[in-house]
């Protein structure tokens, strides 16, 4: 063969490689969207009828539980390995903040769909980078730059420009959508700080999500009991039910719900796994966009030229956080160390036995 033929060869292969690519990261952000999006929509959607966000947060934490116990003994009998299981001594100590913080993010984030609309909810809830971010610094994650100060000031001035003469704003749910945003903060920081802990082995989200889950529920289980306890106890929906169809359909929307909550975990480490958090970052700022697009088209959400020049604002500056993270290389180490230890997990939950002849060679 000469060598323009083998260079030739070589160029069809490289080109088909990356259209491959291309196609597959193309393929997990749809699937992505599929989740993020139509939990979002989701939760607004039963919640008009439904008006006990906390009980349906509850649902769906008992249900990622049983689908991650069920991925953790697939896993286990495709693979062979068995899966960890923290003592009780670092459960508590390790685990419990983390789970509490989730907890709370969650319970707040879906108790605001009661009063607020999907584009305000989702443009609020932007402002968790920010808190992120401060809460990166307060544990020594992030050094304090000029560029990080810019950040903050675009996504905070951002935020404000959005929700300024709102014609529907309202200052109950956007107090709790901004709590759970702080929240949020606390959670990811912790999260990463829990599965950046060699000795732990909660690498693996599925792993996480399954240690996580018991004490999400019991985190939010007095607080339920507290606001909602008595009125689901005496609701016509539930257990004071006339029409079991109308209690079996509600029934049937809320595990659905827990599939979609189940589905986005699984799609975000996916998404990472298989390309890099900065796609999942790209990803997530497109993605807000459609929500909001799609919030104003379907569901009558207004708004106005300030409000969408804030969004903008706002959007330039969690870029700009892309950016910064990318140049400064931030996370490379991690990313790798995820992608050598935890991508054959995955694709056994997705195409069986196939992949252990790759991972033993």
């Amino acid at each position: 063969m000469s060598g323009q033929e083998t260079v030739s060869c070589r160029t069809t292969w490289d080109s088909r490689k990356i259209s491959h690519t291309t196609l597959l990261t193309v393929g997990l952000v749809v699937f992505y969207y599929c989740f993020s999006i139509g939990i979002t929509f989701y939760n607004k959607w039963l919640l008009k009828g439904f008006h006990f966000p906390l009980f349906m947060t509850m649902v769906h934490l008992l249900m990622i539980f049983v689908l991650s116990a069920i991925s953790r003994e697939i896993v286990k009998c495709y693979s062979g390995r068995t899966r960890v299981t923290l003592s009780w001594t670092n459960y508590l100590k390790k685990v419990a903040p983390t789970a509490v913080a989730t907890a709370l993010d969650i319970g707040l984030s879906n108790w605001s769909f009661l009063y607020i609309t999907v584009s305000l909810y989702t443009m609020t809830k932007s402002s968790a980078v920010l808190f992120i971010l401060f809460f990166s610094l307060v544990f020594k994650l992030e050094e304090p730059t000029a560029g990080l100060i810019l950040v903050v000031l675009l996504i905070s001035g951002g935020l404000f420009m959005f929700t300024f003469k709102s014609t529907q704003f309202n200052s109950e749910g956007f107090i709790l959508v901004l709590a759970a945003s702080c929240l949020g903060g606390v959670r990811w920081t912790l999260t990463q700080i829990l599965m950046q802990k060699a000795e732990l082995g909660l690498a693996n989200p599925i792993d996480t999500m399954y240690h996580l889950q018991p004490l999400m529920f019991l985190s939010l289980f007095p607080l339920f009991l507290g606001i909602e306890g008595l009125h689901v106890s005496t609701s016509d929906q539930l257990f004071r039910y006339h029409d079991i169809h109308a209690l079996l359909l509600l029934l049937s929307a809320l595990c659905a719900g827990g599939l979609l909550a189940f589905g986005l975990g699984y799609s975000e480490f996916l998404l990472v796994s298989k390309t890099s958090s900065l796609t999942l970052s790209i990803a997530g700022i497109f993605k807000e966009l459609c929500i909001l697009l799609l919030a104003t088209h379907l569901l009558g959400d207004e708004m106005s030229l300030l409000n969408w020049l804030g969004f903008a604002v706002c959007i330039s500056g969690i870029a700009l956080h892309v950016a910064l993270k990318t140049i400064h290389g931030k996370g490379a180490d991690t990313h790798k160390w995820h992608r050598t230890e935890l991508s054959a997990d995955m694709e056994l939950l997705l195409m069986g036995r196939e992949d252990e002849e790759d991972e033993d060679s």
